[in-house]
């Protein structure tokens, strides 16, 4: 892709993550931080190859002058994600509206932050219609545990949802917020959309596409509560 950007002298974005900050020793992480990865670890195929993309992007941009952008994303939900893809926004919500268990990896204390899809397109755009390479953290400062993110749920889809704790996972991060000074100086950006006021959109969406409508939705609930 940087080849190709290079040939017909296109812009390019490289969406990068907040994983490239690992299990951060700095909390919250900001752009200068080099981060903590484990290099041999069973998450580093993804937080490496964002890492050497980033690399990547900035030796054409230095040695080809290639006119690029890199932002780092952190967790993003909305209305449109895969039901099933794994991530904790939408595996709690899933479950809550299957009237499934939360699973909750580990003693639910690590901290995520969490921004709605929209307040991401606006970070994008801007960072792609101003003048600044970046990286630039994308992200919602707003911090919950896993604990709490469960709780919002409840609280949103239903109260009596059940919360079932499992081993966590090998080199979890126990903590990411962003710092997102550069982006709020540079591109003029940050994020208008809480949690609380997001996630029901969310759910909205996804109550219709695993239950077909609204009204059968709540029939099926009915059923099963």
């Amino acid at each position: 892709m940087l080849g190709l950007a290079k040939r017909i002298n296109a812009k390019f974005l490289l969406t990068s993550t907040s994983e490239v900050y690992g299990d951060p020793l700095q909390h919250p992480q900001v752009e200068t931080y080099w981060g903590n990865v484990n290099p041999i670890g069973v998450r580093s195929c993804y937080d490496e190859g964002k890492r050497t993309a980033e690399t990547l992007t900035m030796d054409y941009h230095r040695g080809a002058n290639l006119e690029v952008r890199i932002a780092r994303i952190f967790n993003t939900y909305g209305p449109r994600m895969c039901i099933d893809d794994g991530r904790v926004v939408s595996n709690f919500v899933a479950q809550a509206l299957r009237k499934e268990p939360l699973t909750v990896y580990g003693d639910g204390k690590q901290t995520r932050s969490f921004q709605y899809v929209s307040d991401l397109v606006e970070g994008l755009m801007k960072l792609m219609e101003g003048d600044h390479v970046g990286p630039f953290n994308l992200g919602n400062p707003g911090e919950f545990t896993m604990l709490e993110l469960a709780k919002v749920v409840q609280d949103t889809i239903d109260p009596n949802a059940q919360i079932e704790f499992r081993q966590n996972t090998q080199d979890d991060p126990h903590k990411r917020k962003p710092d997102i000074s550069r982006a709020k100086e540079l591109l003029g950006w940050e994020p208008k959309i809480p949690l609380r006021e997001g996630l029901p959109l969310m759910v909205n969406d996804f109550r219709k596409r695993i239950f077909g409508d609204q009204d059968t939705a709540a029939t099926t609930g009915n059923q099963q509560g």
